[in-house]
């Protein structure tokens, strides 16, 4: 049997998350910890079991997409205000601590300021899809530890619309023509920063308004003709087109999908949203582990594995 063929490329993955989730949770690991694992022996650098991962990334990046869709349900005004001194007292405090940090020891290495401000708000950052699949998964997302982990990574979602506007200005060179794929999805790739940014204050205006007055008569419509399916699928086209739009401005899609959910916080629809949209979102997640754990190069770190622990250790335990 053809090993790049499509089939075969899903028995792996599949078999290797049936095969790794519920071991790792029976080791108490939890089941992210088991994905990058399997992930891993799969990978080109171990069984080779799969090829170029790079296309089964993208589509399982989707997952991520689909997970800050459904945080961004949860975000009401009602649950910011009642969380304002966690989300940004404790929230803001490690951003911009952590920032300072890691862009002062960039500097120190000498790098650029600019470069070195960029590499310190970017290392801040926490990845949400980890930290809450944790969370759940050992029932601390409702406690003290998980309101507070969620403050954070909620601020963290929230400053990526100023950080991805203020990356452009601080751009020490002109952009560039090279990589054809990434500078064809983004229309904003060849203008000054200035211009980049107005961009993507528009792109964000054009979805809060069009959230706030178009969706509801939409999906009211879609409603009325009691077809599940549809509802579903127009959910999805949603999330989609609003992903699309950030792409195409040069912002991260779940960044996009986070602002569309944010929006429908306060719909009707809410629920039947989340219960539409939540079965994608764990078999999504799943593969983008797999994937991500597929990438890693054994190589490299059996070069410099003292240099890399400690390094990953350094920042984590900074933030």
């Amino acid at each position: 049997m053809d090993r790049s063929s499509l089939l075969f490329q899903a028995l792996v993955y599949l078999a290797a998350g049936v095969i790794s989730a519920p071991i790792a949770k029976r080791l108490k690991l939890g089941s992210v910890l088991g994905y990058l694992i399997a992930g891993a022996v799969i990978g080109p650098f171990a069984l080779n079991l799969v090829g170029d991962q790079a296309s089964v990334m993208r589509f399982a990046e989707f997952g991520v997409v689909i997970l800050l869709f459904l945080i961004g349900l949860e975000v009401r005004p009602a649950l910011l205000w009642s969380m304002r001194n966690a989300i940004f007292g404790l929230g803001g405090a490690q951003v911009l601590a952590t920032g300072a940090v890691l862009g002062l020891a960039a500097m120190a290495t000498g790098l650029p300021w600019q470069t070195s401000v960029a590499v310190g708000l970017v290392l801040a950052m926490s990845s949400t899809a980890i930290v809450l699949q944790t969370l759940d998964e050992k029932g601390l997302r409702q406690g003290p530890v998980g309101r507070a982990a969620f403050a954070v990574l909620l601020l963290q979602d929230l400053s990526v619309i100023p950080l991805f506007a203020l990356l452009p200005l601080l751009a020490t060179h002109a952009p560039t023509a090279a990589g054809g794929e990434a500078h064809g999805a983004s229309l904003v790739a060849g203008l000054p920063g200035w211009a980049q940014a107005l961009a993507v204050l528009a792109a964000v205006g054009t979805v809060v308004g069009a959230g706030r007055y178009l969706t509801r008569p939409v999906f009211r419509f879609i409603a009325a003709s009691r077809l599940r399916e549809i509802f579903t699928a127009s959910a999805l086209l949603l999330v989609v087109g609003v992903a699309v739009l950030m792409q195409m401005v040069g912002l991260s899609p779940a960044l996009g999908a986070f602002l569309a959910g944010v929006v429908l916080a306060e719909s009707e629809f809410r629920r039947e949203l989340e219960t539409d949209i939540e079965p994608f979102r764990g078999l999504l997640l799943g593969l983008f582990f797999i994937t991500v754990g597929a990438g890693v190069d054994f190589a490299l770190v059996a070069r410099q594995p003292l240099a890399m622990v400690a390094i990953v250790l350094g920042i984590m335990s900074l933030k």
